[in-house]
């Protein structure tokens, strides 16, 4: 468990992260293989934005050759809180 609440777009920034030390990949990388702009992952990753689209994770996902459901799959999102 992770302790204490944290919010949701935190929580799919940690994921995003596990995920591209597992695939050592960048996030250019993850940009070549999702197809999501280099401009919208750096504004997400980094907070300048809070939410990202469903779809986006989607396309996240693809490209990080995981299910949706992989990506939820972790005690992280059991106790998160609305952004």
């Amino acid at each position: 468990m992770w302790g204490d609440f944290m919010t949701l777009s935190d929580a799919v920034r940690k994921r995003i992260n596990y995920y591209l030390k597992q695939k050592n990949m960048s996030l250019w990388g993850l940009f070549k293989a999702s197809g999501v702009p280099i401009s919208t992952l750096s504004a997400f990753m980094n907070g300048r934005t809070e939410l990202i689209k469903l779809d986006t994770l989607l396309h996240i996902c693809e490209g990080f050759g995981i299910t949706i459901a992989n990506f939820f799959e972790d005690d992280i999102f059991i106790e998160v809180e609305q952004d």
